[in-house]
Formats: structure tokens, C-alpha cells, sequence
């Protein structure tokens, strides 16, 4: 047993003296070779202080993903000159030595290590059994102490760490800190699972244990800059190696391995903004086409209503009545929920710019909300005027009953809509927005009782035999529709409010994930409190697959009580949250594409994939970011530009080349063309003419236009208005194929603006995305409508 601990001993000292020499090296001190001797008159105790806390200090600070063992030793020349105060550098008397090493004891346990047991007089006389516990002391507190697994800490963490790396090796089973060590296989292992590359753990001969484990030393140290602080025989020679020499040994292992598993992040942070951007280009897209599809359907409405003509028969007012009644009931309502529909739309898209703060989006001229509202008072006053010459073919009506029953409807609508409106423009913080709408919620009950009051208004028309009303065009089953819809479009506003702020902090939630953490919570919230007590909690943390012990469950639940009182909803959240966490600021990000770059100032198609990208990601990046060829043929992205154009607030403008008007008005005036098409030049800085034709055959015109690409054009269209003879209308043709690159639509989108403002005189406007929106027959209907 003496000799055991002897040897033991003996490891130890050699093992932790390393140790110490890895610190001591890094600033510029010589390395020791006896842990009795060069300690025992304080002055490399001190040294050892100011290299362990110091450094260590700084490496927790500033440790970065890219940062490698290898890298510490940049950190020298900071921390060089750093001392405890002064202290007796050539001590000869004992004082002396008893004065550095107490003043080196007082400075470790000013660092929160307590020492038990151990005095300065100790280490001067060279007590090593109380100078090794000393050492691990220390080792614990500065190396080991901060690794943590599943709640686990020290000890336990880094042995569960050891175990789920290593557990796909069937002929490993770490089990301790001494034996399972001992044939060089669970270092192998360690290595292999996280470096593939640098061993080949199949080819090993599993019953090698002095060659397995002089390999996993050398390629530690060699490859991975993790010293060698045991020898192959402390390892395969001891009948029981030592637990602490092999724990010290082993930490150093994790510490290398734990900055690898960050890369992780850089890869998914791009990737969830990669994401992030093609929902809100999609969200753009399906917008901009809802709102032209509406206000197209509103003005055609209104055209209809206009070339109506009454013949004068009670019959013919009563069809008309009814058609109109059921057009408020179907198509209308069908546009409420629509116009609802898009304008939640166009905030979700604003919401999620800011909350990422990149630039608002502005609509394309004539597509903003409040072009839509503009169109819609206008529909609203032309179903007035319609309502109006329909009930002015109707007689014997009750006028008193008509007032009342229309100042309740148009006060009600008036006041739904006062209120829609707010809720459409609520903009600000996301908790500031979270407060505004459940302060219009509580608005909602009075809204209910003004309704009733109307449908007995109503009711009373009824019974008169009053169907007609000039003065309101609303009925109580219209308003009753408006006012549901604004419920759900506040429940859905508070919902999405509230997955927005989540997600703020916690990007990597998907919103399924979201839905699912709430509907644990309401399943096992039985007594609904709004609260869960310990066997609930534990009950919906296991239905998730989020199993813990009972000590660890308890702790937990103690630790939410105590800062939410209770395991609220929130606290629930939170601490799924907190298991599943994954922030994406500018800055974040920025650094992200910096750690997939290599540091390089672009990203190749090849540093995408090596991140482990998605295809669609990796596609869009290409496609929205700015590139040039290198001289090896290779396209390198420049992220840093895509970035600053995303984040800014700052947009760049496109010229309009003199040729374009000049072709533009020969084409208008002096009828020398039949159509003139425009594209961007190779730098998209500028607006060119790109043909001119005389032709006056349509499909010329049509076939022109390339199938993939964007363009724009203006078309002298000529046509038989009917009892009217020829008119001519010039066309302007915006031509953005589904087909066409992500990247040019965006361009041309953003320029269109630019060049239709300098020519005066179109009459017709065509968005085309297809072959059938630039038809002949399309183009003829536009331009027929208000020839």
C-alpha cells in the first residue's frame, strides 16, 4: 500500500509540475523540475499566481471560437510584468521565504481558494503530500471547476462529458478517472470523435495499450497543443493510475475540444438569417401582389356600379338591392378579411426588420397602406353612392327607424376602424406594441354592447318592413363579421407580438417548437392556475423528453420559485429556453460570416458548404450577395457590402440615361417607333435603351422580351374602342419573370421608380410575371377600360 501511494505521489508531482510549467511558460518564467525545491522559498509560488489567475482570467474574458491552445501565447506580453506587489526575489533566511510564500497564500485565498491544512511552513520544508493537495487545489479551481454538463459541475461534469463522447466506442467504458484510462483507447476516442482526421480509431489494435496510448499523447501534443503531462507507463504500467493525474490530464482534453463545438453556432446564425431573409423577400413579394390584386378588384367594382342604370321598376331596385346585399355579404367580406390580411402582412414584415434592425421596407408607388386605405374610403364612398340609388328606387321608408339604426352602424364601423387603424399602426418596441394591443383589447366589450344595441335597432327595422337604409351601407351582420375579424386580428397581433419577443432572444426556437412548449404547459397545468407545481412540472419537462433527477428536479423548481414565485408560464418558457437558447445580433452575425471566412474579407461557394449550410441557403446567399472571379476562376463573395446594405439605412439611386427619354419622345411625338425596351447597364448604375423597333406586330413585341430575365419597356398600343373608333394609350411594361434571379428582381424593383417618373404621357401600367399578365388580350382589356 506505501509503495502504491508512493508511486502515486510520485506521478502526481511529475503530472502537476507540467501542469504549472504550462502556465509559467506563457509568461516567459523558466519551467520547474521539483515541486519541493523550486517552491520552497515562495518566489515561483508567486510567479505561479500571477501566471494561473491572470491568464486564466483573461482566457475566460476574450476566449474565442477561432482562438487555439497554440494562440495563448499572444497573451504573454500583457500580463509579463504583472505581480502580486513586492515581494524578496533572492531570499537567503527563512523569514524571507516564509514572507513570499504567506504573501502567495493570502493571494489564493484572496481568489476564492480556500486551503485547509497547509502553512508556510509546509512548503518550506517540503511537505509534498500537503503541497500536492495544495496543487489540486488549485488545478480544480483554474482548470476543472468550470466545466459543467447537465447541471453537473468539476468531477461529475467531466466525466459525463467523457462518457457521451466516447460512448460511441464499444470498446471503451469510462467509468472513472483511473482504470478506464489505462489502454489508451478512451484517448483515442476523445480525439477521434471531435478529430477524425488526425487518427484512425478502426485501424488501432485494441490490445496495444503502450502503443495506443503513446499515439494519443504524441497527437495531442503535436496536433492539438495539449501538453503532455503523463507518460505512457503512468498510464499502462500502474496497477491504478492516479485519479488526479489522469483528471488534470483529461480536463485539458475538454478545454481544447469545448471551442470546437462553437463553430456550430457561426454555421447556424447564418443560416437562421439566410432563412430570415428569404421569408421576409417572400412576405415582400406575396404583399406587393395581394395589394395590386385588391385594388384592382376594387376599382372594377366601382366601374360596374358606375355604368349601371336603373329602369325604374320597383322589380329591376329590388334585383339590384339584393345584388348589392349579396356582394357586401360575400365579396365584400372576402376583401375585409383580405385588406386585414395585407396589412398584417406589410407589420409582420416590419416587425421582423426591426426586430433584427435592418432597413424598413417601402412599397412600390401606389402600394403602401395608405394607398390601400385611400382605395378603400373610396370603395366605402362608392357603395354609399350605390346604396343610396338603390334605395332611392324604394319607397315608403321609415326614416326615423333608418337614422337611428345608420348613427349606431357608422358610429360602430367608425369606431371598429378607428380601432383596426390603431392596431395597424402600432410600431415601436415590442413590449410597447405588447401593451398597446391589450389595451385595445380591453376595448372590445363596449364594442360588443354597441353592437347589441344595434342589432336591436335593426330588429325594429325589420318589423317595419324597413330592408333599404341611404344612410349606411353597413348591416349588423357586417359589422358583427368586422368585429370578430378584429378579435382574431388582435389575438393573432398578441400572439405574433409575443413569438417576436421569444424570438428576439431566442432565434433558434422554431415556431412549432414555441407551439409545443405552450401546449405542455396548458395539458398539465390541470388546476388552471396559470402555474404548475413540482410533479406537473416534472411531468411536461418528461412529455418533452427533458428528464432530471429528483435532487436536480427540486433545484430547478426551487430556483423558478424563488425568481418567478411561481413556475409560471413565463418560467416555464424561459427555462426551455435557456436549454435551447441561440441569439442572432449584427454583430453575432457579422462575426458568424467572419468564423465560416476564415477571417478572409469574402466567403467562398466552398466555405458555405464546409460550414454545412443548407443547398437553399447556400443558393440564396449566392444569389443576393455581390461577387467578383479571382484569378483561379473562383467567385468570392463579399458579405461585409451585403451586410452594410442590409443594416443601413441608406439606399444607393440608379440613373436614367439621356438616350432613354430622347428614344422615349420620338416614340410619343413623331411616332417613329412602335416600342422601345430599356435593361441596366453592366455596372446597374444606370438605365439604357436596349432596342427600338417599328414593328407593329404584338408578338414581335413579346418575343423580345427575354424569358429569364428583367426588363422594361413602353408600347405604343393602338386599338378599336368600340363606337368610338382607333385610340392609341402608351404602355409601360415592368417585366419580372418568376424565372428571373432573386438578386435582378430586387434591382429592377428598386429602380422601376427612377425611370417612371421621367416619362410623362403612360396611360396604361403592366406588371408582368408571366406570359399571360402581358397577353394582347390582357393589355387590350386595361387599356379599354379607361379609353
Amino acid at each position: 500500500m506505501d509503495s502504491l501511494e508512493a508511486r502515486s505521489r510520485d506521478v502526481q508531482e511529475r503530472t502537476f509540475c507540467k501542469w504549472l510549467n504550462t502556465k509559467l511558460e506563457l509568461n516567459g518564467y523558466p519551467p520547474m523540475t521539483s515541486l519541493v525545491k523550486d517552491l520552497s522559498d515562495g518566489v515561483r509560488l508567486i510567479q505561479l499566481m500571477v501566471s494561473i489567475t491572470r491568464f486564466e482570467s483573461f482566457i475566460n474574458k476574450y476566449r474565442s471560437p477561432r482562438m487555439h491552445a497554440g494562440d495563448y501565447g499572444l497573451v504573454v506580453i500583457i500580463f509579463r510584468d504583472t505581480s502580486l506587489g513586492r515581494y524578496n526575489k533572492k531570499p537567503r533566511m527563512r523569514v524571507q521565504k516564509a514572507e513570499n510564500v504567506n504573501k502567495a497564500l493570502e493571494f489564493i485565498n484572496s481568489r476564492g481558494v480556500k486551503l485547509t491544512n497547509i502553512g508556510p511552513e509546509d512548503i518550506i520544508d517540503g511537505n509534498l503530500k500537503l503541497i500536492l493537495g495544495m496543487i489540486w487545489t488549485l488545478i480544480l479551481r483554474f482548470t476543472i471547476a468550470d466545466i459543467s454538463e447537465e447541471g453537473l459541475s468539476a468531477k461529475e461534469g467531466l466525466l459525463l462529458w467523457c462518457q457521451r463522447k466516447t460512448a460511441p466506442y464499444k470498446e471503451v467504458n469510462v467509468q472513472d478517472f483511473s482504470f478506464s484510462w489505462s489502454d489508451g483507447l478512451a484517448l483515442c476516442a476523445l480525439i477521434h470523435c471531435h478529430r477524425p482526421d488526425l487518427l484512425d480509431y478502426d485501424k488501432l489494435d485494441k490490445a496495444d495499450r503502450h502503443g495506443n496510448t503513446r499515439l494519443a499523447l504524441t497527437v495531442a501534443a503535436e496536433h492539438l497543443q495539449i501538453p503532455q503531462l503523463l507518460e505512457v507507463e503512468d498510464l499502462c504500467d500502474s496497477n491504478r493510475p492516479d485519479e488526479r493525474s489522469v483528471m488534470t490530464y483529461v480536463a485539458s482534453f475538454f478545454h481544447a475540444f469545448s471551442t470546437m463545438d462553437q463553430a456550430v453556432t457561426v454555421s447556424r446564425r447564418v443560416e437562421k438569417f439566410a432563412e430570415l431573409m428569404q421569408s421576409v423577400w417572400v412576405a415582400r413579394n406575396d404583399y406587393e401582389r395581394r395589394a395590386r390584386l385588391l385594388l384592382t378588384a376594387l376599382l372594377g367594382i366601382q366601374e360596374r356600379w358606375y355604368a349601371s342604370v336603373f329602369t325604374g321598376t320597383y322589380v329591376d331596385a329590388k334585383e339590384q338591392s339584393a345584388e348589392f346585399t349579396t356582394y357586401k355579404q360575400t365579396t365584400k367580406r372576402t376583401w375585409v378579411t383580405e385588406k386585414q390580411d395585407v396589412a398584417t402582412l406589410f407589420g409582420n414584415v416590419q416587425t421582423k426588420l426591426r426586430t433584427y434592425g435592418l432597413r424598413e421596407y417601402v412599397p412600390p408607388p401606389g402600394l403602401s397602406l395608405s394607398d390601400l386605405d385611400d382605395a378603400w374610403k373610396e370603395l366605402l364612398s362608392s357603395e354609399a353612392r350605390r346604396s343610396r340609388a338603390i334605395n332611392a328606387q324604394i319607397r315608403e321608408i321609415k326614416e326615423s327607424l333608418r337614422m337611428r339604426f345608420a348613427d349606431l352602424a357608422n358610429n360602430f364601423e367608425y369606431q371598429l376602424h378607428i380601432i383596426s387603424s390603431e392596431l395597424t399602426a402600432i410600431e415601436g418596441p415590442l413590449e410597447e406594441q405588447q401593451q398597446k394591443v391589450q389595451e385595445i383589447q380591453t376595448r372590445i366589450p363596449a364594442l360588443s354592447d354597441a353592437l347589441s344595441e344595434a342589432a336591436a335597432a335593426e330588429a325594429e327595422c325589420m318589423a317595419a318592413n324597413v330592408e333599404e337604409n341611404d344612410h349606411t351601407v353597413f348591416t349588423c351582420q357586417d359589422l358583427a363579421f368586422e368585429l370578430e375579424l378584429l378579435v382574431q386580428s388582435i389575438a393573432k397581433k398578441i400572439a405574433f407580438i409575443d413569438n417576436q419577443i421569444v424570438s428576439r432572444n431566442m432565434t433558434n426556437l422554431t415556431p412549432a417548437q414555441l407551439e409545443q412548449f405552450e401546449s405542455t404547459f396548458r395539458y398539465f397545468d390541470k388546476d388552471e392556475t396559470n402555474t404548475l407545481n413540482l410533479s406537473e412540472m416534472a411531468a411536461a419537462l418528461a412529455s418533452l423528453g427533458l428528464v432530471y433527477s429528483d435532487n436536480d428536479m427540486n433545484y430547478i423548481y426551487d430556483q423558478l420559485t424563488q425568481d418567478y414565485g411561481a413556475v409560471t408560464y413565463e418560467a416555464f418558457i424561459n427555462l426551455l429556453v435557456d436549454i435551447t437558447e441561440d441569439q442572432t445580433s449584427p454583430e453575432q452575425l457579422r462575426e458568424s460570416f467572419h468564423g465560416i471566412a476564415g477571417d478572409k474579407p469574402y466567403v467562398t461557394e466552398l466555405d458555405l458548404r464546409l460550414a454545412q449550410l443548407p443547398p437553399g441557403s447556400i443558393e440564396y446567399l449566392r444569389e443576393a450577395m455581390p461577387s467578383r472571379t479571382n484569378e483561379a476562376g473562383e467567385q468570392e463573395y463579399d458579405y461585409e457590402k451585403w451586410l452594410d446594405d442590409l443594416i443601413s439605412a441608406q439606399a444607393s439611386g440608379v440613373a436614367v440615361n439621356s438616350d432613354c427619354l430622347d428614344k422615349y419622345q420620338q416614340l410619343k411625338l413623331k411616332k417613329t417607333f412602335k416600342y422601345v425596351i430599356f435593361n441596366l447597364n453592366k455596372a446597374n448604375t444606370e438605365i439604357i435603351v436596349e432596342k427600338t423597333s417599328e414593328s407593329i406586330d404584338y408578338e414581335d413585341f413579346v418575343s423580345d422580351l427575354p424569358e429569364t430575365e428583367c426588363r422594361w419597356a413602353v408600347y405604343d398600343f393602338e386599338f378599336e374602342k368600340e363606337g368610338a373608333g382607333k385610340r392609341n394609350k402608351l404602355v409601360f411594361v415592368s417585366w419580372s419573370p418568376d424565372t428571373a434571379k432573386i438578386k435582378q428582381k430586387m434591382l429592377f424593383a428598386s429602380s422601376k421608380d427612377a425611370l417612371r417618373r421621367s416619362l410623362v404621357g403612360i396611360a396604361v401600367e403592366i406588371q408582368g410575371t408571366d406570359s399571360s399578365e402581358i397577353a394582347y388580350e390582357s393589355v387590350l382589356d386595361k387599356a379599354n377600360r379607361g379609353a
